[in-house]
């Protein structure tokens, strides 16, 4: 699970993550990444209705929320990122939902 002190809160840091980052588009997500100077990195999920039931948002919310965990020793320390969990997430197994991810990070330079 992805510690608490990595979990973007702020609808603020949300929006400035969104507006100003870099964003890369896959299949399954879309990711949006503000590079940092240091600090900690935050990580925060959007994953609307469109993807399915709250059951199923609640499981790929917990599955890309293990996998940015897995990710974070690879992203610039202060970066801020926002992940967009697209209808096709639903469906998708783990593996394909990592490709992506590690495409769309290694994309938006953050790996």
């Amino acid at each position: 699970m992805l510690e608490q002190v990595h979990r973007m809160r702020s609808s603020e840091d949300f929006r400035v993550t969104v507006r100003r980052g870099v964003k890369v588009a896959q299949p399954t997500l879309v990711i949006h990444v503000l590079p940092g100077d240091g600090g900690v990195t935050s990580v925060g999920l959007v994953v609307s209705k469109s993807v399915g039931s709250a059951v199923t948002r609640n499981r790929v919310k917990r599955r890309l929320r293990h996998l940015m965990r897995d990710r974070l020793s690879d992203v610039p320390s202060g970066s801020r990122i926002v992940v967009r969990a697209l209808s096709p997430a639903k469906d998708s197994s783990s593996t394909t939902l990592a490709d992506d991810l590690d495409v769309a990070l290694a994309r938006a330079g953050a790996r």
